[in-house]
């Protein structure tokens, strides 16, 4: 394994430590996952049968938006350029969402259902994926990186807590009546 006598300042790049250099990996995967997800939400969005889910996966491509461009500052304070790397789980997910709208019917609450459920799964792989690397900054002292990622993990929280909301209060329901 290698190791590293050499300081490491705020947001300074410990070039020798394999740490340093799994959580840039881990960067790069999460921010493919972004992007792809900023491309399919409109898609779900089209889907959505409630005008509330709709609005929803609406506010959520604008909040991915910005959270693709705060991955572009953090890669900026570590000083690396800001690569994409394909990302497993989020194809997974995002394919797994498609299946879904192709397995429900147009116009349905339980289409909206399946799509709180897609949605959730990938919140839920934001959620431990950014507060696993936010601890990962926090352990090589790039408070600054640190800090954005807490901002995007709280974010993804209320995003979650959001859709939960909306299935409660009357997709589940409508869905179970159909």
């Amino acid at each position: 394994m290698k190791t590293s006598n050499k300081p490491t300042g705020k947001t300074g790049k410990m070039e020798d430590s394999e740490f340093h250099e799994f959580f840039i990996d881990e960067l790069k995967d999460i921010y493919w996952a972004e992007k792809h997800l900023a491309k399919a939400l409109p898609k779900m969005q089209k889907a959505a049968t409630s005008p509330e889910l709709a609005a929803a996966f609406e506010k959520h491509t604008q909040e991915t938006e910005q959270h693709i461009t705060t991955l572009e500052q953090v890669f900026e304070l570590l000083g690396e350029k800001a690569v994409a790397k394909i990302c497993d789980a989020m194809a997974g997910l995002l394919e797994e969402a498609t299946g879904i709208i192709e397995d429900t019917d147009k116009g349905t609450m339980v289409r909206d259902a399946g799509l709180i459920l897609a949605a959730q799964k990938v919140e839920h792989y934001e959620i431990a994926t950014y507060g696993t690397l936010r601890t990962f900054a926090s352990n090589m002292g790039h408070t600054d990186v640190e800090e954005l990622l807490q901002q995007t993990l709280d974010n993804e929280k209320e995003t979650d807590v959001a859709l939960t909301t909306l299935a409660e209060s009357c997709v589940n329901e409508a869905a179970a009546q159909e």
